[in-house]
């Protein structure tokens, strides 16, 4: 069970800041959009199932389509040529939005240093959690998820509207 956020109790009421209420919202119904394209996404496949099931933490929805999904996992070995559609993907997705890179080819191109393969897709979108591991357990996968909820239930709401961030997007040419 979700625990309420810190706030104000008595008998018949209790009083938080909308942001608490917010994240805690956010980090409890993330809709992961998996992007897999390798032995990544068997392991993601087995944290869907019923062994590690990954209802628990909210995100039993994956959404295969970026306007109702507000958290790409990247899993598996990107090539070049499919940065750009990654990258479009992760434009389409509406804010909020959160990037969770699973495995070590999408966080470092894992053991394809060639040519054809991108050397991590933080350098064509900002990443907010790695998992890493080559494939990464179930239970890594899940402990990287909870890292997400933490980041979504402590962003502050104008967090994304701050000129930080939009240096951020601008320096990964993302409008």
């Amino acid at each position: 069970m979700v625990e309420a956020p810190e706030g104000l109790e008595g008998a018949g009421f209790f009083a938080t800041s909308l942001e608490k209420v917010v994240g805690m919202a956010r980090a409890n119904s993330l809709w992961p959009l998996p992007f897999a394209t390798s032995c990544c996404g068997i392991e993601f496949m087995a944290t869907m199932g019923s062994r590690y099931d990954i209802s628990r933490f909210g995100s039993e929805r994956p959404s295969f389509s970026p306007r109702q999904a507000d958290l790409l996992m990247v899993m598996g070995t990107i090539a070049k040529k499919m940065a750009p559609i990654v990258k479009q993907v992760y434009e389409q997705m509406a804010e909020p939005r959160w990037v969770l890179a699973m495995g070590a080819c999408a966080c470092s191109g894992g053991i394809f240093d060639t040519y054809s393969v991108l050397q991590g897709i933080d350098r064509i979108i900002p990443v907010d959690v790695y998992v890493p591991g080559c494939p990464p357990r179930p239970e890594q996968v899940l402990d990287g998820l909870m890292r997400v909820q933490d980041l979504a239930r402590n962003e502050s709401i104008r967090r994304r509207n701050s000129p930080e961030y939009q240096a951020l997007l601008a320096s990964y040419n993302i409008k």
